[in-house]
């Protein structure tokens, strides 16, 4: 594993502070020093807090950050825009070995930095003699060291979830020259010592809501620590490490045996944030991701107010440049019910396949741009040689759908302007659909595990029915529940980072990429459409190696201690 000395990282810290401050141009670079930053002077910790935010800068972004593609663009739900090669494609065709990885999927250097970076920190920040105090009585240090603990452990489930144990680093920080022969913890190791993390620190971080959310929403607070803890569980306890670990006795690639207990902790620590009562749902779907400070997010890394998003997203065909990179997929779009909550091949749906995106669920159109919809003062042409789908040099999407989540309420304006984009790690519904899934794996489809699926459906704008379900059917089995809240957590958070991770951690990724995916042709006549499915991308998955990432190679051929995953 890649070690950098001290003086480099402080290094990078002081030029990126040198940019905005001229003053600090007075101490010459090589002279940087722990000393420095964690200054035993500097009652306010101006340096230590500037360090910590650089930590902060090190979190993961999730647009578009895959060679230019969101990480979904690699599962069912959609594929890549662009007319060639993408690291997507490679991603999800398993087009990567240990010696060739997808560098911006693969983040094994990059973590460990933000790791090291963040133990610096927690090491050295005592030294700042730093009074003040929060609202609640606790001492900002103790709230600062407790953040970058969060990160460090954030960082750690990254990689967890990518390549089961890892080497755990504790609170040391080494330098060149030091014995770096670290062996990889156990999977159960590392879910201990994360989730001990998250204990640990709970009470320190900042409460929510938080105070001054102008200066202080982009923190951790005890509410990030709670969510982590809990979707750090639900991981631990799913097929894929639970029970079905692609490599039966190894300890690293997961548990070498089967805990039913492992959803009731998983279930019980969701619980323990639903029932502090911190966070709610947010009205308006649309709002989570435009509307900054809402009642829904719980962690999330500043972006900026810009439209690289839409311009990266939006359709083709406009005056407006845009790319219409993320094109979602038919598998994606008949995921969503109709608004009586009933699955199209219900025949009760009331689902016409000659007007396919009549009376759906509203988060069909919240998410997704499809033939019809309107944007930018215009009514969307994705049929063949229609304006948003032209054919030729430009030909916009493969699939007839761009996708719509994320964007600003630019249905009725004439052009695109700045909107927040900031990139959601940890939201509210995410923990009441980790509750709902762990609940119904321990107890079976309990009324708390309806009623988590009643509150999102209702939120969405679904119909009640005459039994106040909202399209779910009484007596559901453990079986048919599992699959209604899969499907939830398909729709509901689709293109934020889950559906790529979830088909491996349930363990069905190799049949999810058996089959091809397709998107929607569409032939106008006259005025008249018709509507035929074509396949446009083959998806590869061979199992079990590609359940998990390879170590890189380099990291393998350094370290004696360190062993290769299964089938690379």
């Amino acid at each position: 594993m890649k070690q950098f000395p001290t003086i480099f990282l402080l290094a990078g810290f002081l030029i990126a502070l040198v940019a905005c401050q001229k003053d600090y141009e007075a101490v010459p670079l090589e002279k940087v020093t722990i000393e420095y930053v964690f200054d035993k002077d500097d009652s306010l910790g101006t340096y230590a807090n500037k360090f910590l935010n650089t930590v902060y800068s090190k979190l993961p972004g999730g647009y578009n950050r895959v060679g230019g593609d969101l990480l979904d663009a690699a599962s069912d739900d959609a594929i890549s825009g662009f007319t060639g090669t993408t690291s997507v494609s490679k991603l999800a065709t398993g087009a990567y070995t240990s010696f060739e990885t997808i560098a911006e999927e693969t983040p094994w250097n990059s973590a460990y930095s933000a790791i090291r970076a963040a133990s610096i920190f927690v090491s050295n920040i005592n030294i700042s003699p730093v009074k003040d105090k929060l609202p609640n009585g606790n001492s900002v240090r103790y709230a600062w060291k407790a953040e970058a603990r969060f990160i460090r452990a954030l960082f750690y489930f990254e990689l967890l979830k990518r390549y089961g144990g890892v080497p755990l680093m504790g609170d040391e920080v080494r330098e060149l020259g030091d014995d770096v022969q670290v062996p990889r913890s156990s999977f159960e190791e590392c879910v201990q010592y994360i989730v001990g993390e998250c204990d640990a620190i709970k009470d320190s971080l900042r409460p929510n809501p938080v105070v001054a959310p102008e200066l202080n929403s982009h923190r951790a607070t005890r509410g990030a620590a709670l969510a982590l803890k809990a979707k750090v569980l639900l991981y631990a306890a799913s097929p894929l490490f639970n029970g079905e670990n692609i490599d039966a006795g190894n300890p690293l690639t997961g548990y070498t045996g089967y805990n039913k207990e492992r959803w009731k902790l998983a279930a019980d620590a969701a619980k323990a944030l639903i029932d502090e009562k911190t966070f709610s749902l947010l009205p308006n779907f649309k709002d989570i991701f435009i509307t900054q400070n809402n009642s829904e997010v719980i962690f999330f890394r500043q972006g900026g107010n810009t439209t690289d998003i839409e311009s990266t997203n939006g359709p083709v065909g406009f005056a407006q440049v845009a790319r219409g990179r993320t094109n979602p997929t038919q598998e994606l779009i008949d995921a969503f019910p109709t608004d009586a909550g009933l699955p199209i091949t219900d025949p009760a749906s009331g689902y016409d396949a000659n007007a396919p995106y009549a009376h759906r669920d509203p988060r069909l159109t919240m998410s997704i741009i499809y033939n019809g919809t309107r944007w930018l003062n215009t009514e969307i042409q994705t049929y063949e040689g229609g304006q948003h789908r032209p054919g030729g040099a430009e030909p916009g999407t493969k699939t007839g759908y761009y996708m719509r989540k994320f964007m600003g309420n630019f249905e009725n304006a004439t052009q695109y302007s700045n909107t927040s984009h900031d990139w959601i790690l940890l939201r509210y519904t995410e923990v009441l659909l980790n509750f709902a899934e762990a609940e119904n794996e321990y107890n079976g489809p309990t009324g708390e595990v309806y009623q988590v699926l009643k509150d999102l459906r209702a939120r969405a704008g679904i119909t009640p029915g005459d039994n106040g379900l909202y399209g779910l059917r009484p007596g559901l089995s453990q079986d048919e529940m599992r699959e209604q809240i899969r499907n939830e957590r398909r729709i509901e958070l689709a293109f934020e980072e889950h559906r790529f991770w979830d088909i491996r951690r349930w363990k069905i990724a190799q049949q999810v990429y058996g089959n091809p995916l397709h998107g929607m042709s569409i032939i106008r006549n006259g005025g008249d459409l018709s509507y035929s499915v074509a396949e446009v991308f083959k998806p590869v998955f061979s199992a079990p190696k590609m359940y998990l990432y390879p170590i890189p190679y380099d990291e393998v051929v350094k370290n004696d201690n360190m062993r290769q995953n299964p089938g690379w």
